[in-house]
């Protein structure tokens, strides 16, 4: 293949059309019109969804990994209704690290006693604000428990990335977004086996997802439910889905733990009967110890305001790719946005902007790449940067894992995905 040069850069052409939120199945992208495209909506595919839990605590990963923290083995699936007529690519999303209980008095707690030492700090108060500390500790602790404590909701953020599992399930994908709040709860002082133990966590579920395809049976034969009917709905995924065409996705330390899965040094755990065929990570953070990914085709996504990720697999790794691999960068794009759970619009507990504020209303300062000074950036709404998630995820996973060829040129920049902002920034190698 011949190789791109790497540092060809096409920056997206689009009108300025404001997004209107996902909120039904068979709207889960706006019409293209004239786009070459078909979307989800022109696709009339009715999108279903079912649920399961094995447990809060069912997950241990392996021994070898040195990891100690058990996790949840749940997840929220989304699905086309016509599903069992044909095998389904699957894609497997994983989110990363947020609080893990739904504890508002525990948030209300923090954000006093937080002020409260600020203030205790600024008159020289040293044993006041060293009080105010522990009560922010505590809750802080009651927030990222887990389980979390009797009575108190977790906090569901397997469930923040539904627009995009709509919009690909319309698209003919089976998508599985699995919960890891354990191991959110368990990952302090563990930097060095974390990615492992998430990694790890994903191909338990594709096994586990393995075993239903071919079987309808196994722990997730009973135990997966449909969220609109309440019926056992496991069994009818035999014999649908084609886990030779398998996607990964993953957000913030999901981005990490799923390039830790793809690592070249990490396919010979894929689970048996499972290919991976190609992986989008949204604002990954960096693994330990950053193994090459050269044979699995990847894309990254960034975003200008993002205080958080840490990850430069683009470029740690095109100079050395086997395979296609993207990097888009987002002028006002910020970290939070991608899961609706951490935005503000859903009023969750610990939701928030998680940009810094810039001197002018609406806009954030820049904090990737490193810039001194810091820039001012107008920045992106919630809907205008879902929906550019959405048309690169869905067209990525289109062209891996379905073979649409006519996704590619959408996806290097060549065409412009319409209603989006002027925003992004595209980086392409075609690998070797």
């Amino acid at each position: 293949m011949t190789r791109m040069t790497r540092a060809a850069r096409f920056t997206a052409l689009a009108g300025a059309l404001a997004l209107t939120l996902l909120t039904t199945s068979a709207a889960a992208e706006p019409d293209t019109p004239g786009s070459g495209r078909q979307s989800a909506a022109q696709s009339g595919q009715t999108v279903l969804e079912a649920r399961y839990d094995l447990g809060d605590l069912a997950f241990e990963p392996p021994a070898a990994i040195g990891y100690v923290g058990r996790s949840e083995v749940s997840g929220t699936v989304y699905y086309p209704a016509d599903f069992q007529e044909r095998r389904n690519p699957v894609v497997f999303v994983q989110h990363g690290s947020w609080a893990t209980c739904a504890d508002a008095e525990a948030e209300a707690a923090l954000e006093a006693a937080r002020e409260a030492r600020d203030r205790a700090e600024e008159q020289g108060d040293e044993e006041e604000a060293t009080r105010q500390q522990e009560i922010m500790d505590q809750a802080s602790r009651l927030l990222w428990a887990w389980p979390c404590a009797k009575g108190t909701a977790r906090l569901p953020s397997d469930e923040g990335y539904d627009y995009l599992g709509r919009a690909l399930a319309a698209r003919g994908f089976v998508v599985v977004s699995m919960g890891a709040n354990g191991i959110n709860a368990t990952a302090g002082g563990q930097a060095d086996t974390v990615y492992r133990a998430r990694a790890a966590l994903i191909e338990h579920h594709m096994r586990l997802w393995r075993r239903l395809a071919d079987t309808g049976s196994g722990p997730l034969g009973g135990a997966l439910v449909s969220v609109r009917t309440g019926d056992r709905v496991g069994a009818a995924f035999r014999g649908s889905l084609d886990l030779d065409r398998v996607g990964l996705a993953g957000h913030s330390m999901g981005g990490g733990g799923v390039m830790q899965e793809v690592a070249d040094t990490h396919r010979a755990s894929w689970p048996d009967g499972v290919d991976i065929k190609a992986a989008f990570a949204l604002a990954p953070t960096a693994t330990w110890d950053i193994d090459p990914v050269t044979r699995t085709p990847f894309a990254v996504m960034w975003g200008t305001c993002d205080s958080v990720n840490t990850g430069e697999y683009y470029e740690w790794n095109s100079p050395a790719n086997r395979a296609p691999v993207f990097k888009y960068t987002l002028d006002g794009g910020n970290h939070a946005y991608y899961n609706r759970q951490w935005s503000p619009s859903s009023e969750q507990v610990t939701s928030r902007n998680d940009a810094l504020p810039g001197t002018r209303p609406g806009n954030c300062l820049s904090q990737y790449p490193s810039s001194q000074p810091q820039a001012e950036h107008e920045q992106l709404t919630e809907a205008q940067q879902r929906r550019i998630t959405v048309h690169r995820v869905t067209a990525f996973f289109e062209h891996f894992l379905q073979g649409k060829e006519e996704s590619l040129p959408y996806l290097t920049g060549k065409k412009s995905f319409p209603g989006e902002p002027d925003v992004t920034t595209t980086l392409y190698d075609a690998g070797a």
